[in-house]
């Protein structure tokens, strides 16, 4: 046996234990005893998750990354007749705080029984269907049971369970750098890729010998887990329209706000967008820790919105921005707009650009206005048609009925 297969077994074999010792503890004790952030009381710990009056009955947990897990359960409850939804999320800290349903803190989660038990028993006398995000224990991380063992249980109870994916739980570093040769895994990320390898792949594992239905965020993600099917990311398009028209101010606002700059080329396209600034073609506005609140009111007020350089594909900022009509630059590659046309039926009104055209692309933007602000005009026609929620309760209809 090598050596780090055995070292692997003794970590598992030591959180086992102190997992059952901890179960031993009175939940009083033991949220006092949980390091940092993971403190918590009885009082902290929330009531179980009442089910809605529905026939059929949603439970959406425990990521809600982005804000999705409650938006796909409101698009559920609001396109498809007899469904009701309800999301929780475990709450780290002082997160983006996008709306949810349901607020777990974070030691409740990873260590209360009492919750889990409660949880658990509410979720499978009341709900019909779960659909568990990013391969994360729906139920916590509590002591020593696993994703793999809380979906058994559901499925025993006779609850319908779906997966899905967010991103970094599924995408394959190696899988990325072969098929972009700007992937973000060869260079910013080259030394947090094996880590991410082996979690992407222990999930896709997980996801096999599950056999449950998938789905997928983002249509990039399809590369990593080819049997699932694309469940649009959902925005509400009247929260970030806007009534001003990009690009006829003479020096037009560049925006840039990226919850994670490695991810997204950041790095690469400051120092451009800096020396366009300083030569006085643009104005450029790199966003940093602003609460999620006020993104639509820094989207209205630009021309251009920069979204990532380094994945190839487009998520929930992308739609925002598009949504209130501003020209969206990013890397988009084609597979994923080969998807969203096949899907959807329509183009991707997002304009292409690696970080080594996006000087060319932002002069020619400012040189040809024009051309660019139809591209911007059709950007919201295009979130009300495919990112508004009802594509997606589309694609949850066949799981749900």
């Amino acid at each position: 046996m090598d050596g780090e297969r055995l070292g692997g077994m003794i970590v598992r074999a030591v959180k086992w234990l102190a997992g059952r010792l901890l179960r031993l503890l009175p939940e009083t004790v033991r949220g006092a005893l949980l390091p940092g952030g993971f403190h918590y009381s009885v009082a902290d710990i929330p009531p179980a998750t009442v089910a809605p009056a529905t026939a059929v009955r949603l439970y959406v947990a425990p990521v809600n990354y982005a804000g999705q897990g409650w938006q796909w359960a409101r698009a559920a409850e609001r396109n498809i007749e007899g469904v009701g939804a309800v999301n929780t999320v475990c709450r780290i800290g002082a997160d983006f705080r996008h709306p949810a349903d349901v607020e777990v803190p974070l030691g409740v989660y990873a260590a209360s029984s009492r919750w889990q038990r409660a949880e658990f028993a509410a979720v499978t006398s009341g709900f019909t269907h779960v659909i568990v995000e990013a391969e994360k224990p729906p139920f916590g991380a509590v002591l020593d049971e696993t994703t793999r063992g809380q979906v058994e249980r559901l499925r025993a109870a006779g609850i319908a369970v779906a997966m899905l994916c967010h991103g970094s739980d599924i995408r394959l570093p190696s899988r990325h750098i072969a098929d972009n040769d700007s992937s973000v895994f060869a260079d910013a990320l080259a030394a947090t890729a094996p880590v991410l390898e082996k979690v992407a792949r222990e999930n896709r594992r997980l996801l096999d010998e599950l056999g449950a239905p998938v789905f997928v965020s983002t249509p990039d993600l399809l590369r990593d887990v080819p049997y699932a099917t694309w469940l649009p990311v959902v925005i509400e398009p009247s929260a970030w329209a806007s009534e001003t028209v990009p690009l006829e101010r003479g020096r037009p606002i560049v925006a840039h706000a990226p919850s994670r700059a490695a991810m997204k080329g950041s790095e690469l396209v400051d120092p451009v967008l800096a020396a366009l600034d300083a030569e006085g073609l643009i104005e450029y506005r790199r966003i940093v820790k602003v609460p999620y609140g006020e993104m639509a009111d820094i989207y209205r007020t630009s021309d251009i919105v920069l979204d990532q350089f380094r994945l190839g594909d487009y998520g929930v900022a992308a739609c925002e921005a598009m949504a209130a009509g501003r020209v969206v630059v990013a890397h988009v590659n084609e597979r994923t707009r080969a998807a969203v046309l096949e899907a959807s039926g329509l183009s991707l009104p997002i304009v292409q650009s690696t970080t080594d055209e996006i000087e060319g692309v932002i002069r020619a933007i400012v040189a040809d206005r024009e051309t660019y602000r139809a591209m911007a005009e059709q950007g919201p026609q295009f979130v009300e048609a495919v990112h508004n929620g009802r594509m997606s309760a589309d694609v949850l209809r066949g799981f749900l009925l």
